[in-house]
């Protein structure tokens, strides 16, 4: 299945496919971010297509990644079991609990997490404006 633009919960969400090709780079990053300009507003980002050295954090490759999707005002969601990389660091766990409390970055387990997520984000703040 090829990356998808869909509707989730009223909000446009580029669906990335989880056999896609890696992000294992900025510019893997930004592709993704140049896909969703067809109109999503959230790109949900298999963790399996990340590098693992996003998950390491030392390589500030994460850092980058979700700079970039903040600078492009689009929420990043990182879709899937992290469990492994949470349990091998401190530092990730930490980041993870951070980005969930705040509105740019989420890491959510499935695609049914992320629809409660922007159900209650959207009654938070309203309707997407059109």
């Amino acid at each position: 299945m090829p990356d998808v633009l869909r509707e989730r919960a009223g909000v446009p969400v580029l669906e990335c496919d989880p056999d896609g090709p890696p992000v294992a780079t900025e510019q893997d990053a930004l592709d993704l971010i140049g896909a969703a300009f067809l109109g999503a507003q959230v790109v949900a980002l298999p963790a399996s297509r990340l590098d693992a050295s996003f998950f390491a954090l030392g390589t500030r490759f994460a850092g980058e990644v979700m700079q970039k999707f903040v600078n492009y005002r689009l929420r990043l969601v990182v879709v899937g079991d992290i469990s492994r990389h949470l349990a091998a660091s401190a530092a990730l766990r930490a980041l993870v609990q951070e980005s969930n409390q705040a509105d740019h970055v989420w890491f959510v387990p499935d695609l049914d997490a992320l629809d409660a997520r922007l159900r209650a984000a959207t009654r938070v703040t309203g309707p997407t404006p059109s």
